[in-house]
């Protein structure tokens, strides 16, 4: 989600798209949704209010004041897990579904090209059994920059949870599948905000940076704003049997 423009959409558009689908939970990345760059309190409040069951974030959890006290008290605002073990916050979180099925919701970054505190492959095996003591549907939003290491961490988690799904690029990808072993994934979901841009920044402003190589601040842009996603279908044990990109014009 980026900034006011995709923030907005989901406040006007996600309480009849869930109605429309019938849908029992409802997870979204809102780490871009203060312009860009970071969440505070009160815009969480405003998506869980909207109807987001959980809201992950990603590498740009910490970039607005105040927001690690809130972290600290949510249960429904998470931060990547493996962000830093003295980082306010907390990595997993626990929600009922509509159908009263419980889901654990976990949160990781990337190493490649982010550079977390901890490597996700170290923390992620215990991360999915402590889930699995409180849930039996599981997904992992994964922040990650590299396409290759989404792949490889879906590949790693196959019949042990529900979903991996990608966040972080903006660019939602071609690849939703069920593997194998019954879990779904994507390599990235996509991104809610305005779509006539440089992944959601004014585009002569990301030109400017990329030609110039020097400072430039960065604003959402407005244009082609849409929202995009995944529905993801699966058994009440947490065995995945579809997974289908969304994409709606807002």
């Amino acid at each position: 989600m980026f900034g006011a423009p995709g923030r907005l959409a989901v406040e006007a558009r996600l309480p009849a798209m869930r109605e429309e689908n019938d849908v029992d939970v409802c997870v979204v990345n809102g780490e871009n949704v203060a312009d860009g760059a970071g969440i505070t309190g009160k815009l969480a409040d405003k998506l869980l209010a909207a109807g987001a069951d959980v809201v992950t974030l990603g590498n740009h959890t910490f970039r607005r004041d105040g927001i690690g006290p809130y972290l600290d008290k949510s249960e429904r605002v998470i931060r990547p897990a493996n962000a830093g073990s003295l980082l306010p916050g907390r990595g997993l979180a626990i929600v009922e579904a509509k159908n009263g099925v419980r889901v654990a919701v976990i949160n990781l970054i990337g190493q490649l090209f982010l550079d977390p505190a901890e490597s996700p492959w170290e923390m992620v095996d215990p991360l999915i059994e402590e889930a699995h003591t409180k849930a039996p549907v599981v997904i992992v939003d994964f922040h990650a920059e590299a396409t290759s290491e989404k792949i490889a961490l879906a590949r790693w988690l196959d019949g042990r949870v529900t979903a991996v799904i990608g966040t972080h690029t903006h660019v939602q990808t071609n690849d939703a599948r069920v593997l194998p072993g019954g879990t779904a994934a994507i390599t990235d979901a996509g991104m809610t905000g305005p779509h006539d841009s440089v992944i959601g920044v004014q585009a002569e402003l990301a030109i400017r940076r990329m030609r110039t190589r020097m400072p430039v601040r960065f604003q959402p842009a407005e244009g082609g704003v849409r929202i995009e996603g995944v529905l993801i279908e699966c058994t009440d044990d947490g065995r995945a049997t579809g997974i289908e990109p969304v994409r709606v014009d807002a």
